[in-house]
């Protein structure tokens, strides 16, 4: 349900006439990334360094598209 809501709701943004919407989107895809990883691929019980590092690539990657 969480991920249908997110996805309405970037599509709903990405129709508006704001400034900032490439932004809004991709922070919007990368919770939706981490909301699937660690649900449906069960990376919550997995060993930290393994949390850390996909959150880590993750704002990296986000960071570097939002930045470009």
């Amino acid at each position: 349900m969480v991920l249908i809501i997110l996805t309405i709701l970037s599509a709903v943004i990405s129709n508006l006439e704001i400034g900032n919407t490439t932004e809004i989107i991709m922070i919007l895809a990368a919770i939706k990334f981490l909301v699937v990883a660690f649900y449906f691929m069960e990376l919550r019980e997995a060993h930290a360094l393994w949390k850390v590092l996909l959150i880590g690539c993750l704002t990296i990657f986000t960071g570097l598209v939002i930045i470009i």
